[in-house]
C-alpha cells in the first residue's frame, strides 16, 4: 500500500511565492504612482525614466527624489540593484520628471547617503537612516 506524505513548501518555494506576490504588488502600485508623481503636488515623488539595458524598452519608474544645485538625489531604497538605477546608469542617463516638469539627466553615480544628506531638507535626513538608506544616485542636469 502506498503512503502519500503531504509535506510543506520548501524555503525556495515560499519565497519565490512572496517575489510573485511583491511583484505583482509593484505593478499593481507603480501605475497610479507613476501618474501622480512627478507632479507639482508631490515635489517630493518624481518619476524616472528610462530605457532597459536588454529589452531596449522605455520604463516610468516612481522615486523620491531631491533636488540639488545640479541635478537630483535620488535615495536607494531598494538598493543599487533595482533594474531601474543599473537601467541609468547603464545608459548614462535618464529623464526625470520633477514638479511637472522633465529634467534630462546624465552624469550617474552612487554615493554613501552621509555624502549626498546635505541635499535633503533637515525634517527629512532622519528617514533616510530610519529607512535603512545607505546610498544615493546623483544626477546632473545634462547641458
Amino acid at each position: 500500500m502506498a503512503e502519500t506524505v503531504i509535506g510543506r513548501p520548501t524555503g525556495k518555494r515560499r519565497r519565490a511565492s512572496a517575489f510573485a506576490y511583491l511583484g505583482s504588488l509593484t505593478r499593481l502600485v507603480n501605475r497610479p504612482a507613476a501618474r501622480i508623481a512627478g507632479s507639482r503636488l508631490l515635489p517630493f515623488w518624481s518619476v524616472v525614466r528610462h530605457r532597459g539595458r536588454r529589452s531596449g524598452r522605455t520604463y516610468a519608474t516612481p522615486v523620491a527624489a531631491r533636488r540639488t544645485a545640479d541635478g537630483f538625489a535620488i535615495p536607494l531604497a531598494f538598493g543599487e540593484t533595482a533594474d531601474w538605477c543599473r537601467n541609468v546608469i547603464a545608459a548614462g542617463g535618464g529623464v526625470v520628471r520633477w514638479s511637472g516638469r522633465d529634467y534630462t539627466v546624465s552624469d550617474p553615480r552612487i554615493v554613501d547617503a552621509e555624502r549626498a544628506v546635505a541635499a535633503f531638507h533637515p525634517l527629512q535626513r532622519p528617514f533616510l537612516h530610519l529607512l535603512g538608506i545607505r546610498r544615493v544616485l546623483l544626477v546632473r542636469d545634462a547641458r
